[in-house]
């Protein structure tokens, strides 16, 4: 099989006279959630080290650009192959220290000089408009909002919006949780806690950049050992007293999760 194959395959799939009546009817639209949902398949692949599984998980994001390139041709928009050309053309451009001349030794500097080409690329769009582009521009509200944080405050860091290391964004966050207990304490209507839990939210993605941390996978992580933690105390209360959570008071469910807390992390993988 080659990717010949899989552009014939979903040709097929789309053919309006035999081809599948599901497929038929997909729309760019109705296909981006499939495609948010693949790309994060992928990711819990990654994350689970299971790389039989990632195979074929790749396998199924690579249909989603196959299907909306097969949309795009039918509405003479662009075909596959000008995918493809197109990611060739910006790997090339945004590389000059593989494909050109220019120095470039170490990760770091790969990647300053990469939102260094893209600011330019963005400088040329600016132009082109009537109005000019704000220093964040672009980046795209499809985001989780915990990455289009984190974009947002590097666009602002290039333009010399930011602090120089984490202590200060330590205090601003003490800052902001002063905030919300204050709002809660005022009984505020839902808007102002929810803009001030915001602003906390937004302050940890800002403290998990100044330490190198990627806040998505920083929560990822976070959510899966909330789900081990909490499943050994669902195994203690079944085996200690026959009983399910919402049967068991907090004070029940608090001593578990304490003694659940104290597992060594090398151990989960034994857990439910």
């Amino acid at each position: 099989m080659s990717m010949k194959n899989l552009l014939e395959i979903v040709s097929r799939l789309r053919d309006p006279k035999n081809g599948c009546p599901w497929d038929i009817e997909q729309t760019f639209e109705t296909i981006a959630p499939f495609t948010i949902e693949e790309a994060y398949e992928v990711h819990e692949a990654i994350s689970n080290n299971n790389y039989d599984n990632l195979k074929d998980e790749l396998g199924d994001l690579l249909l989603q650009i196959v299907f909306h390139s097969k949309i795009a041709e039918e509405l003479q928009l662009f075909c596959f192959d000008e995918v493809v050309e197109s990611i060739c053309e910006k790997m090339v451009e945004r590389h000059p220290h593989v494909f050109g001349h220019k120095k470039i030794e170490t990760a770091d500097e790969q990647l300053a000089s990469w939102e260094d080409i893209k600011a330019k690329e963005r400088e040329i769009k600016s132009e082109n408009q009537s109005e000019s582009l704000s220093a964040l521009s672009g980046v795209s509200v499809a985001y989780p909002a915990l990455v289009r944080a984190e974009k947002l405050q590097k666009r602002a860091a290039r333009v010399g919006f930011d602090w120089k290391e984490p202590e200060p964004v330590l205090n601003k966050l003490d800052e902001e949780v002063s905030e919300l207990k204050e709002v809660l304490n005022e009984n505020c209507e839902k808007f102002r806690l929810e803009e001030e839990l915001g602003d906390i939210l937004f302050t940890c993605v800002n403290l998990a950049r100044h330490i190198n941390i990627d806040p998505e996978t920083a929560l990822h992580k976070a959510n899966r050992k909330f789900i081990q933690r909490f499943q050994h105390v669902e195994t203690l209360l079944k085996k200690e007293m026959n009983k399910k959570p919402e049967n068991a008071d907090f004070t029940e469910l608090e001593e578990r999760w304490k003694r659940a807390k104290k597992i060594k992390i090398a151990q989960w993988n034994n857990i439910g």
